[in-house]
């Protein structure tokens, strides 16, 4: 009788760790092949719990069943942003280690807001567009992928790929052999000169058939398409179709150090600012991406084998639930319009420093980030640390609870409490003068839907799992953080930690080695298979939330 498929993820590991000897976790040798980082943008602590019961077995549930899954993971900063988290996951260290500050900051010099990636030095390739290039060269401390490279010479393949271009070079890093990401207008995969001169042949060809993709949404390619695709889980679906892609032409797993794949999925994120974490859309958005996951996997035992594979999975932030819902249960929330708050901080310090005029102290407002204008108030001879206190204070007349200012952070000046803490490690350099304000809780700066940025639990608890091999299945009720999953990584692969890293190697959930030489075994016992669906699913367009 001919035997039945493999049909899942969980049943190809269980086959393959049969056959794998007591090998030890190396990069230097290839052990695992490869190693893969899912960051889901956006995407709450809660929702595993939330939806466990919808989830099959090879998605999520790899993780929740049979993976170690730490369920108090939290960021210990306020910037709660996407391009902060996704640094801060990768360097191993917060704002004040790695720089990252925001999404985009005022530049003094160049007297205009600037992204966290923006490099005015390089050119974006792919696409035709006066948008100036991108690169990693904000950062201030190395990734856990610049320290795969460093460690094999460059032998390791480290790429990063994402929906937004801060999501897909931070975490890739400096040493990089690519990063991908999506043109907002044509919805075309792009890179920059930084990292190389040209597309490949195998991007240009995926990006031939985005048609195909939209042909399944009912919509034609152009702006509007584009963004209102990037909130579907045909979103997922698409970017998930480009990273196997990308492991098949780069050729990911096969040589003779460990690969890194960083994958940054942004349509839960996207999706999640117009309707808040409590919609149905979300909940449907994640029951979908477990099944696209499931799917994903399949395709990585089937092309590598997941005895040779790491997963890991977390989050750059949360979310807050929009004002109207919080507020039906009593809960003191509201949602403001930030360019109205602006407005408001200028003339509060215009009244109190050039009264009569308009002058333009706050030059941008990223609710609760005021960014100043050093030339304003150095026209008045008003020094930093007075301009960011006056600006902080008329913070507080607008309705937040406090402030920091940068004069404050950058000389370590804080309550020795948690919240201080939160604020120090949220510090950076860059920006200018600027100043942090502490927001009430559930108030959020999006008058229409919600949004994150702030210190509180919402914003700041992200899952954080692990599977594959090193790995002791369970949950994990301990305090951890996103700047653990960089040190543990590190430590596994037999590498140093990123330069700035500040986490801890989360030992109680490794399997403990057994010969004496204090390594971890890369075979596990071995888990007992359990039938999904139809396994691996085709490269070029996989179905999409079914």
């Amino acid at each position: 009788m001919k035997a039945s498929p493999i049909r899942s993820a969980a049943a190809l590991f269980a086959l393959a760790s049969l056959f794998v000897g007591a090998a030890f976790g190396s990069a230097y040798n290839g052990h695992p092949k490869l190693v893969v980082v899912v960051v889901i943008d956006q995407f709450r602590g809660d929702y595993l719990e939330r939806n466990r019961d919808q989830f099959g077995d090879g998605g999520f549930r790899l993780f929740l069943d049979h993976g170690a899954y730490f369920t108090d993971c939290n960021f210990d900063y306020a910037n709660t942003h996407t391009a902060p988290g996704h640094a801060t996951l990768f360097t191993g260290s917060y704002s004040s280690g790695h720089g990252i500050l925001a999404n985009e900051w005022w530049d003094p010099t160049k007297r205009r807001m600037v992204t966290s990636v923006q490099d005015d030095d390089s050119k974006i390739v792919g696409v035709t567009t006066g948008v100036p290039g991108a690169s990693p060269h904000n950062l201030l401390s190395s990734t856990l992928g610049d320290e795969l490279k460093l460690a094999t010479q460059g032998k390791a393949r480290v790429f990063g790929i994402s929906l937004k271009d801060r999501a897909a070079i931070l975490p890739a890093g400096f040493a990089a052999d690519g990063a991908y990401w999506s043109d907002a207008k044509t919805g075309n995969w792009v890179t920059s000169t930084y990292y190389r001169s040209d597309l490949p042949e195998w991007v240009q060809n995926f990006n031939a058939r985005i048609s195909k993709y939209f042909a399944n949404s009912g919509k034609s390619p152009g702006a509007n398409a584009i963004q209102d695709m990037a909130a579907t889980p045909l979103a997922n679906a698409w970017e998930l179709d480009f990273a196997r892609e990308l492991i098949l032409y780069e050729h990911l797993g096969t040589g003779p150090a460990t690969d890194l794949l960083a994958i940054s999925l942004s349509a839960n994120d996207i999706l999640g600012h117009r309707v808040g974490p409590d919609s149905p859309d979300i909940q449907a958005m994640t029951v979908a991406l477990d099944k696209q996951l499931s799917d994903f996997f399949n395709f990585l035992g089937h092309q590598i084998g997941l005895a040779n594979v790491w997963l890991t999975l977390s989050a750059d932030h949360g979310i807050a639930p929009l004002p109207t819902v919080a507020a039906k249960l009593r809960i003191p929330a509201a949602g403001l319009d930030g360019g109205k708050l602006q407005f408001q901080i200028n003339s509060l310090l215009n009244a109190r420093f050039s009264p009569g005029r308009k002058t333009e102290f706050v030059k941008a407002f990223s609710y609760p980030l005021a960014w100043l204008d050093n030339q304003a108030f150095g026209t008045l001879k008003i020094k930093e640390e007075d301009a960011e206190q006056a600006a902080g204070e008329a913070l507080k007349q607008i309705g937040l609870r406090g402030y920091f200012t940068r004069s404050q952070l950058a000389d370590g000046v804080v309550p020795d409490t948690a919240m201080g803490h939160k604020y120090l490690h949220s510090y950076s350099p860059e920006g200018g003068w600027y100043v942090m304000g502490i927001p009430a809780p559930y108030n959020v700066g999006n008058p229409l839907g919600t949004d994150h940025a702030s210190p509180y639990t919402y914003d700041t608890h992200v899952p954080l799992a692990f599977y594959g091999p090193p790995f002791q299945p369970g949950t994990y009720r301990g305090h951890c953080e996103p700047v653990d999953l960089a040190v543990t990584l590190a430590s596994l692969l037999g590498i140093n930690a990123p330069t700035h890293a500040i986490g801890r190697v989360l030992t109680e959930a490794l399997v403990a080695s057994h010969d004496g030489s204090g390594r971890t075994p890369a075979s596990p016992t071995p888990m007992p298979p359990k039938p999904l669906g139809d396994g691996l699913q085709p490269a070029a367009l996989g179905g999409v939330g079914q």
